[in-house]
């Protein structure tokens, strides 16, 4: 069983930053793939980022390249998504999650991912 926690959101101007952490309880948390998803109101719950077991393969979608940044750092069970040049349409609630993995591929749907954490909300203003 793993537990996952993030924490980091909040308010910012358009053009600013924030830095998401997601922390994981349990001694196997290298073993797992990490996602970041998003979910604006009304909106379908979409993958912005994954970060393969080890931090060494990485995946962003085309909204957020350039300006997100997932890394992780088992040793502290977290991983982390620096979030630069915000819009006002990357507003949503942010997840991290956690799927099982014996090796790296791309995951972007929520059926990928047996883990979740309670979300943290990201609001930009313009």
């Amino acid at each position: 069983q793993v537990q996952l926690v993030e924490s980091g959101g909040g308010l910012v101007q358009a053009g600013g930053s924030l830095r998401l952490s997601c922390t994981a309880s349990g001694r196997t948390f290298s073993s797992y793939i990490v996602g970041w998803f998003r979910q604006a109101p009304g909106k379908e719950r979409e993958a912005v980022v994954t970060i393969s077991r080890s931090g060494d393969s990485t995946y962003y979608a085309d909204s957020v390249k350039g300006r997100f940044t997932v890394s992780r750092d088992n040793t502290k069970n977290t991983v982390y998504l620096q979030m630069n040049s915000l819009k006002p349409e990357d507003a949503a609630v942010y997840y991290c999650a956690a799927g099982r993995a014996t090796g790296w591929n791309i995951r972007l749907q929520v059926r990928d991912y047996d883990y979740w954490g309670q979300g943290t909300q990201v609001t930009v203003s313009t």
